[in-house]
């Protein structure tokens, strides 16, 4: 059980607004990227059979939840939200029940493989809400491109559902190089994506900074990748006890229209949009266009300093320089050990969003840059 004075002393005490722990994530699969700011000897700090560290979770109440810094020590995210509710995330709360999406750092050396996430008629079927999410390539965290820059998505236009099918009927057979019947698009750093549920994907091997609706409902369409094998249940993973060996079923996962959409880019490209810009800052929308979340880039020049406001609370994680950020002394930092904490990453109330929050960049030459996440109460269309 929690400690509710230690809570609501913390939010008092730091004008509502809350500093967050580093939370990462190990996987088997695939190869790190090395661009996460961790110490080079503590990518495999979760143990070598738990694989490496590639993903950085921001501001998540799903497990691995995310923690705040207290002077008692951490206390996770989703005991703040327990407790404030309405106070931290405001009409959240009755329309969510809690926290309803999270970002991460995406960081693999490789492509990923071929894949989905489910609608949320589909996930409901296996207990989940369905995921949309979106992508963003910052050019600070990006100093190399890794193995394979390039994105796919959906399908070629040509494609049928018969030549998808014969395909997956050999999945534990052949590598049957389902990208062939992909497109692929090159990465281009400062831009982002949308992906709708039910759009095949492979992300490419850029870090990437991915806000994104709080669920892992998802199927791997593709068998073989970077020479690594997905087993069969991972084809089936979001499929109901009944139907995982149907692969008709698996098939219907897929929204059909959007992933052979002639015009894919032209819908779901999503080029930064400036919302503020003066001689002290810029503001620029970078995930938007969709009914679920949305996500913002504040640049704050050297010896500037600038009060932001926002409608709703968000998450938010520095990427460059160092300053202040409300009461806090903020900092992208260069390096850091596992376990160690950090003054990059927090999470705003609503109350102090929507009254301002005062960025300062005290340095005489390096812009100071946040990334910020908000949920479907803060939306750009």
């Amino acid at each position: 059980m929690y400690d509710k004075n230690l809570i609501r002393g913390t939010f008092a005490r730091n004008d509502g607004i809350l500093r967050l722990m580093p939370n990462f994530v190990a996987y088997q699969f695939s190869k790190p990227g090395f661009r996460l700011k961790l110490h080079p000897d503590d990518y495999y700090a979760y143990g070598t059979k738990r694989g490496a560290i590639k993903e950085r979770l921001l501001s998540t109440v799903m497990n691995p939840v995310s923690y705040v810094v207290t002077e008692a020590g951490p206390v996770s995210l989703r005991d703040f939200v327990t407790e404030l509710g309405a106070e931290l995330i405001g009409g959240l709360m009755e329309k969510h029940h809690g926290w309803p999406m999270h970002a991460k750092f995406f960081d693999y050396g490789e492509p990923l493989f071929h894949h989905i996430h489910l609608g949320f008629d589909d996930a409901a079927r296996i207990g989940q809400p369905g995921k949309p999410e979106a992508y963003y390539y910052p050019p600070q965290l990006n100093n190399y491109p890794g193995a394979f820059p390039h994105t796919y998505f959906g399908f070629d236009p040509g494609t049928t559902k018969e030549m998808v099918k014969e395909r997956l009927l050999d999945f534990e057979k052949r590598d049957v190089r389902l990208t062939e019947l992909s497109r692929a698009f090159r990465i281009e750093l400062g831009t982002g994506w949308y992906t709708p549920p039910g759009v095949l994907h492979a992300p490419g091997s850029y870090c990437t900074y991915e806000p994104q609706w709080n669920s892992t409902a998802g199927a791997v369409f593709e068998n073989v990748t970077a020479g690594e094998v997905n087993s069969y249940d991972q084809l089936s993973s979001g499929c109901p006890e009944d139907k995982k060996r149907d692969i008709d079923y698996i098939i219907s996962l897929l929204d059909w229209d959007k992933n052979v959409d002639p015009h894919f880019k032209e819908h779901n490209f999503r080029p930064p949009v400036v919302c503020a810009s003066d001689e002290r800052h810029i503001d620029k929308w970078i995930a938007y266009g969709n009914e679920y979340f949305s996500a913002k880039e504040l640049t704050v020049y050297p010896g500037q300093s600038v009060t932001v406001k926002d409608e709703a609370a968000y998450g938010c994680v520095f990427i460059q320089g160092h300053g202040k950020f409300g009461p806090y002394d903020a900092e992208a930092p260069v390096m850091f050990r596992f376990g160690q904490a950090t003054a990059d990453e927090y999470f705003v109330s609503e109350k102090a969003a929507r009254e301002g929050v005062t960025v300062i960049n005290p340095s005489a030459c390096d812009p100071l840059v946040m990334l910020r996440h908000f949920a479907d109460n803060n939306l750009y269309k």
